[in-house]
C-alpha cells in the first residue's frame, strides 16, 4: 500500500518540477508577493500630503507650522492662499488633510485667551484621517504644553512597545505573509492535482491502476503539503535573514504548527479539485476560498472589529489560529502552551476537512 502511495507522491513531486511553468510559479510569485506586499500591504502612515492655511502674521502662527514641517509624518506640505482653496485641495485628492490657523491665533495666545485651529480632513480616506488626525492632535498638544507649561505636573508618561519597540510594520506582516503565501502555494497544488489528470487524459489511467480510492486521495494530497512547507520554510528564511525580522520562539513549534495548517488546507484544496474539471475552475475555487479565508482571519482587519454575527464564522478559518502562532512565535517567543491552545483548534479543522474531502473524493472515483 505505502509502496504504491509513494510512488504516486513521487509522480506528483516531479510532474510538478519537471513543468517549467509549475516551477517557475511556485518559486518566483511568492517571493515577489513577499517582496511587493512587504513594502505596499502596510497600514503605516508616512509622507502624508497635507495643505496649510495660515492666515495669523504672528510668531506662534509661524512656529506651529514649523512643527508640521519638523515632522516627519508630513513632509509634502503646500500653502493655501485662502479659504476658497480649501475645498478643490480636498476634492482632487491633493491632500489628506487642511489645517487652518485663525487670524487672531498669535494674538489670542498671547493675551491667554482660547486660540483656534481647525483640521480638515478627506473622510473618504477614513482610516488614514484617523492616523493623520492623531499625528496632528500630538502636534498641536506639544505646542500647547510648551507654549502655556503644564502647572504642578507631578507625572509624565513614557511609551514603551513591547515586541515591536520600533513599531516596524514589515514585522507583523512577514509572520503573516509566510502563512498567507504558503497557504496559497499548498491549495493551488493541491486543487489543480486531479483537474491536471483529468486535461491530460491521465486521470482514467488512475482509476484502473491497482491503487485503491483512499490511496490515491493520500498520495494527492501529501505532494501539497509536501510544497507548502517548503514554500513557508523559504519565506521564513527570507524574512528572517533578509528582512531581519527577529525569530525568537520555537522552531519545532512552527514547523508543527505549519504542517498541521497545511494539512488542513491541502483538505480544502483536494474537495476543490474533486469538484473541478479544468484547471482553470480549480483557480477560480481556490480563489473563491482564498479571499474571504484573508479577510476573515484577521490579517488586513480585526476580529473585535468585525461585526458580532460574523465573529463566529472566522473560528472555522485555520488561518485565522495559525497567524496568531506566526506572529507569535517570531516576535514574543509564544510559549508551548499558547502555541497548542490555538493548535488543537486547528488540527480539528485539519482532520475534518481531510476527511470530508477523502470521503468525498472517493465517492467521485467510485
Amino acid at each position: 500500500m505505502w509502496k504504491r502511495i509513494l510512488t504516486l507522491i513521487r509522480k506528483e513531486l516531479i510532474g510538478i518540477w519537471r513543468d517549467p511553468k509549475s516551477r517557475a510559479s511556485l518559486l518566483a510569485p511568492p517571493l515577489i508577493q513577499l517582496f511587493i506586499f512587504t513594502f505596499a500591504a502596510t497600514l503605516d502612515v508616512k509622507n502624508v500630503p497635507i495643505g496649510i492655511l495660515n492666515r495669523d502674521n504672528g510668531e506662534k502662527g509661524f512656529e506651529l507650522v514649523q512643527r508640521f514641517h519638523g515632522s516627519p509624518t508630513f513632509t509634502k506640505i503646500r500653502y493655501l492662499n485662502g479659504v476658497e482653496e480649501i475645498a478643490p485641495f480636498i476634492d482632487e485628492q491633493k491632500g489628506v488633510m487642511v489645517v487652518s490657523i485663525d487670524e487672531q491665533f498669535s494674538r489670542n495666545i498671547n493675551a491667554n485667551e482660547q486660540a483656534l485651529v481647525q483640521f480638515i480632513l478627506d473622510g473618504r480616506k477614513s482610516n488614514t484621517a484617523q492616523i493623520v488626525s492623531g499625528y496632528a492632535n500630538t502636534i498641536l498638544n506639544q505646542f500647547s504644553q510648551d507654549t502655556f507649561g503644564l502647572k504642578n505636573q507631578k507625572s509624565t508618561l513614557v511609551t514603551r512597545n513591547w515586541y515591536n519597540p520600533n513599531l516596524e510594520y514589515y514585522w507583523y506582516n512577514i509572520p503573516s505573509l509566510v502563512v498567507t503565501l504558503s497557504m496559497l502555494t499548498c491549495l493551488v497544488v493541491t486543487s489543480i492535482s486531479v483537474a491536471r489528470e483529468k486535461e491530460l487524459g491521465t486521470f482514467d489511467q488512475l482509476l484502473v491502476s491497482p491503487m485503491q480510492p483512499m490511496e490515491i486521495v493520500i498520495g494527492k494530497i501529501i505532494p501539497g503539503i509536501i510544497v507548502g512547507v517548503l514554500e513557508a520554510i523559504l519565506l521564513l528564511c527570507v524574512g528572517v535573514f533578509l528582512f531581519q525580522v527577529p525569530f525568537t520562539g520555537s522552531i519545532i513549534l512552527i514547523f508543527l504548527s505549519l504542517l498541521i495548517f497545511i494539512a488542513s488546507i491541502g483538505g480544502i484544496g483536494l474537495f476543490i479539485s474533486s469538484l473541478s474539471s479544468t484547471q482553470q475552475q480549480a483557480m477560480l475555487g481556490t480563489f473563491i476560498f482564498m479571499v474571504p479565508s484573508v479577510l476573515l482571519s484577521g490579517f488586513a482587519t480585526p476580529i473585535e472589529n468585525m461585526p458580532t454575527w460574523l465573529q463566529p464564522v472566522t473560528y472555522l478559518i485555520p488561518m485565522r489560529y495559525m497567524l496568531v502562532i506566526s506572529k507569535g512565535i517570531f516576535l514574543k517567543a509564544m510559549p508551548a502552551a499558547i502555541v497548542f491552545k490555538n493548535l488543537w483548534q486547528m488540527a480539528i479543522i485539519a482532520a475534518f476537512t481531510l476527511i470530508i474531502a477523502g470521503l468525498f473524493f472517493r465517492r467521485r472515483l467510485e
